[in-house]
């Protein structure tokens, strides 16, 4: 049986969140070279995640949501959080990890 594929859509927010993300480390950290590699991790973690978005351990926030959120841990260092709307993966935030996640999610 075919995978299931599920269509990606960034919310606006989340585009700024991965530019920034690119922006920080190619221009404040001066490592053009990490922050491409980082963009094809984020990328290839979504891409992955796209064929069964739904299979996976949904993300206990401590507010509550009208929407159940997933969670895609890039590394250490980022977190990737989406929602599912029929077939669509909607990418809501990517955030470094270290950050208060509760706070920044919509």
């Amino acid at each position: 049986m075919p995978e299931r594929k599920f269509n990606v859509v960034f919310l606006p927010i989340a585009e700024e969140d991965l530019t920034g993300i690119v922006l920080y480390i190619s221009r404040r950290l001066q490592n053009p070279a990490a922050a491409m590699h980082v963009l094809d991790r984020i990328r290839d973690a979504i891409i992955k995640r796209s064929t069964a978005p739904e299979s996976f351990q949904k993300f206990e926030s401590v507010k509550y949501r009208s929407e159940t959120y997933y969670r895609i841990n890039v590394g250490k260092s980022f977190s990737i959080f989406y929602v599912v709307k029929g077939k669509t993966m909607e990418v809501r935030r990517i955030l470094y990890s270290a950050r208060d996640i509760d706070s920044l999610l919509l």
